[in-house]
């Protein structure tokens, strides 16, 4: 060690003339400390390094810099710990542990198999195949990844989406505006269903048109809640010839099936929406060849996040002939 690097004990903080840099600890002065104790020799721990003898000394020196104690006793022919180098190495290690620790945690995050996933849906969306079929599968592929539900009009969900306040969305779109700032990718395309009271004449019979549904009270959502399906029923009704009379109105789709069972109206509804059983409630399916609804899946335009790609995937898998 030269008269200029070396390092000059007494009661003040560690000082250093020239080349050496008592700046802040880096991970390099850790992983420096951690070789020489394990070796206690310079030559060695060096060649563990993959670093020149020298860079390991002034490696050392600036972490003693940067402490403010001396680390190591040191001669020509001996090295060892001094007892706050002793205390100091489980330390060291922990934080090269726990920097480790982040830098994966980072890593995994930036490859989608970490972090939250806040999806949205509509309250028929589960009564489908899709959407357990696409989480469940999901949830498989990336168990580490945190989701959360919350059910929602189609609506409320593509707002959230925009103002990036939701992830993701299975969403009934209805009106192409309403879309706007963000991209949806069709899941399924299923058939209406009328819903009818148990005792309405028209509820035994195969099929029922829409035209022979005018005239009956109709239990329907507010159309502020999301223009997919009441646009759609509101068209279908409008190509056979009338105008629908809506009596009441409900937000959930359970409700408005349940409330026909009280024989206060009908309905059009999802063909998921049959696997609700309420007792004195029929659904029976519509003639009409465009009576569909579309159930899509929604996220925000430009969220590029690997997260949004997988979910992405476990829909681009889902196949609805494959999972009735």
């Amino acid at each position: 060690m030269t008269e200029k690097t070396m390092i000059q004990y007494d009661r003040k903080p560690l000082s250093f003339a020239g080349r050496v840099d008592p700046g802040l600890m880096e991970f390099k002065h850790l992983k420096a400390f951690i070789a020489l104790s394990e070796d206690l020799h310079f030559g060695r721990a060096a060649v563990r390094l993959g670093i020149a003898q020298p860079q390991l000394s002034l490696q050392i020196q600036s972490l003693e810099a940067v402490l403010g104690v001396r680390l190591f006793e040191r001669s020509r022919r001996h090295v060892a710990l001094t007892d706050a180098g002793r205390l100091f190495l489980p330390e060291a290690r922990a934080t090269l542990a726990q920097a480790e620790r982040a830098r994966q945690t980072a890593l995994r995050a930036a490859r989608g198999e970490l972090g939250r996933l806040d999806i949205g849906f509509t309250g028929s969306a589960p009564f489908s195949n899709a959407m357990p079929h696409i989480i469940s599968q999901f949830r498989k592929r990336w168990p580490d990844l945190e989701m959360t539900l919350r059910e929602m009009s189609t609506s409320d969900q593509l707002q959230a989406l925009v103002e990036g306040n939701l992830d993701i969305g299975f969403v009934r779109p209805g009106e192409p505006g309403e879309a706007e700032g963000v991209i949806l990718q069709m899941v399924l395309q299923e058939p209406l269903f009328a819903v009818l009271p148990a005792d309405h004449p028209l509820a035994d019979g195969p099929s029922v048109s829409v035209a022979a549904l005018a005239g009956l009270p109709f239990i329907m959502h507010p159309r502020h809640i999301g223009t997919g399906l009441y646009d759609k029923v509101m068209n279908l009704c409008a190509v056979a010839g009338f105008r629908p009379r809506v009596a009441l109105e409900a937000h959930q789709m359970s409700t408005i099936v349940g409330l026909t069972a009280t024989g206060l109206g009908v309905s059009i509804v999802p063909e998921a929406m049959r696997r609700i059983h309420v007792d004195g409630a029929r659904f029976v399916p519509l003639v009409e060849t465009d009576a569909t609804m579309v159930l899509s899946v929604a996220h925000r335009k430009g969220d590029a996040r690997a997260v949004i790609r997988h979910f992405l995937g476990a829909v681009a898998a889902y196949r609805p002939d494959e999972n009735k």
